[in-house]
């Protein structure tokens, strides 16, 4: 018998361990999922233009060269996803994450925000767009064993 394996887009924060939460947790379940997300390297990925296509005096092209190869992995993944979980992490403002929730509700995907408490009142739109807010990775974990049970 065939199982659907569900396609998990992880969006936003990179300087925590959600994601391996909520991986490790999916894994410990054997829950027919797959995982995909970002580059989290933040050097990687910030640097991944000039890298590849050439150095650049200024830091808006430099981050403009990121920015474009870096969107078609992220748009890819957004596109091949069942369900995109995006979280906002405390420290840093989070504009791509926010732009990977409105792209993935425009693209007719659910998402999850996971998010603290503190954060409530400035993602209100975005988690009134969400089919759930989470406030610990553990929770998505629940959320991904219901579905696929």
């Amino acid at each position: 018998m065939s199982q659907k394996i569900w396609q998990i887009y992880l969006s936003g924060e990179i300087h925590s361990d959600w994601r391996e939460r909520i991986i490790t947790g999916a894994r410990e379940r054997n829950l027919p999922v797959s995982f995909s997300s970002a580059v989290t390297d933040h050097d990687a990925s910030d640097m991944v233009g000039v890298n590849i296509l050439g150095q650049e005096e200024d830091p808006f092209w430099r981050d403009r060269k990121a920015s474009g190869i870096n969107s078609i992995r992220t748009s890819t993944g957004i596109k091949q996803a069942d369900l995109v979980v995006v979280r906002f992490g405390p420290k840093y403002k989070q504009w791509n994450a926010a732009f990977d929730a409105g792209f993935a509700v425009a693209s007719d995907k659910p998402i999850i925000t996971l998010h603290d408490a503190e954060h409530d009142h400035a993602l209100k739109e975005v988690d009134e767009a969400a089919k759930a807010t989470c406030r610990h990775p553990e929770q998505v974990v629940e959320i991904l064993s219901y579905l696929v049970s």
